[in-house]
């Protein structure tokens, strides 16, 4: 990027566990992001209640409303996540969800957004991604193509591995250089 302007990045963490591989996947994009990049994990996805359109509105609840005022303050979105039975996480998906809100105009809403991570399978997580990127895409969210890093930890850490670290730090810069078309 050929500009002054420090570019921020909101994670969405798939596992809510403090010691989750994606937790340090994020906090390690987080410590070792590029000059002019801030990353910041969003904290609080498990206390966001499911979303119901009950709840939604002026009196959405606190965490939903914090989930929503650190992602539209963000330039760019990336999904951290694990798989789940083959899919993404609740927790994520319930995020995009409460992001996607109001419909056509929520927090989301033309954001580049890229999902990737590990999880410890011979996919690395593949479909979770994907359907991270779908319903991010659904959600109004600009997926930015070409960014997958589907790390299997089948064989260890990926994060002592130092080819899995420089792709998982490529798909922070790829999302980072990104530019939108205008419209």
């Amino acid at each position: 990027m050929t500009t002054d302007k420090q570019t921020r990045v909101a994670v969405l963490l798939g596992s809510t566990r403090s010691g989750s591989l994606n937790r340090r996947i994020a906090e390690h994009l987080r410590d070792h992001a590029p000059a002019g990049v801030t990353v910041d994990v969003v904290e609080g996805l498990d206390a966001v209640p499911f979303y119901n359109e009950e709840i939604d509105g002026d009196t959405a609840p606190a965490a939903a409303t914090a989930l929503r005022e650190s992602v539209a303050s963000a330039d760019r979105v990336l999904a951290v996540t694990p798989e789940y039975n083959g899919t993404m996480p609740a927790v994520l998906n319930n995020a995009i969800d409460w992001l996607s809100r109001p419909y056509g105009q929520g927090a989301i809403v033309g954001k580049p957004f890229a999902a990737i991570g590990a999880t410890p399978t011979p996919y690395g997580g593949k479909w979770s991604h994907e359907h991270a990127r779908h319903s991010a895409t659904i959600a109004g969210a600009l997926v930015v193509e070409g960014i997958v890093v589907d790390e299997p930890a089948v064989d260890g850490d990926p994060l002592a591995n130092e080819e899995a670290v420089q792709r998982l730090l490529g798909a922070l810069d790829a999302l980072v250089a990104h530019e939108p078309v205008a419209a």
